[in-house]
């Protein structure tokens, strides 16, 4: 069955993938393979992930941009109720790209997932009236490891699009997300 669409070019930033699945519809609805490890191996995603998240947001939250300190994961994040734009920030050392950012949308209805290997920080905000959010990741979650950068960072600057009939002033976010740190001190804490 199967068999997937991968598109490299995520703003020159090697590593991202956005994945495109088969669907196969008829008029009782659809089917696709999710995950399929060969045709990902294929693809160059060539990962164990050990555990599977599902979170539901309301238009206009926004999480992130988070990262794992000492267990980095890497990420195989889909939509299956709604839509968000979805974003990864470059954060390896060494990389042509460090500090550059790829954002996608991915929605019920497009069925694209995004794959975002390790060190890279992550994010999305919510554009629909409602989504849920599912990934998986290679990494069990470790709550002492949270690292992040603050999603306005001017640094970084990522173009997050508004929610219809929103202002940044509206958006939603935790308390833990608005005190994230900017770039530059995380670049600072690196040495």
């Amino acid at each position: 069955m199967g068999k997937i669409t991968v598109t490299e070019d995520c703003n020159g930033i090697a590593g991202l993938k956005v994945i495109e699945p088969a669907v196969f519809g008829d008029e009782r609805g659809y089917f696709m393979e999710t995950y399929n490890y060969h045709d990902f191996q294929e693809a160059g995603i060539d990962c164990t992930f050990v555990q599977d998240n599902q979170s539901a947001s309301k238009k206009g939250v926004l999480r992130g941009l988070h990262f794992q300190i000492d267990y980095p994961q890497d990420k195989l994040v889909r939509v299956v109720n709604g839509e968000v734009f979805d974003v990864a920030v470059d954060l390896r050392e060494g990389s042509k790209t460090f500090g550059k950012w790829f954002g996608v949308r991915l929605s019920a209805e497009n069925k694209k997932q995004f794959f975002v290997p390790k060190n890279f920080a992550h994010g999305f905000i919510v554009l629909s009236d409602y989504a849920e959010f599912c990934y998986k990741v290679t990494d069990f979650y470790h709550p002492n490891d949270e690292g992040g950068i603050l999603w306005t960072d001017p640094e970084i600057g990522v173009e997050w699009p508004m929610p219809e009939g929103m202002t940044e002033a509206d958006l939603i976010l935790s308390d833990k997300d608005r005190a994230l740190g900017s770039f530059k001190a995380y670049c600072t804490n690196k040495k």
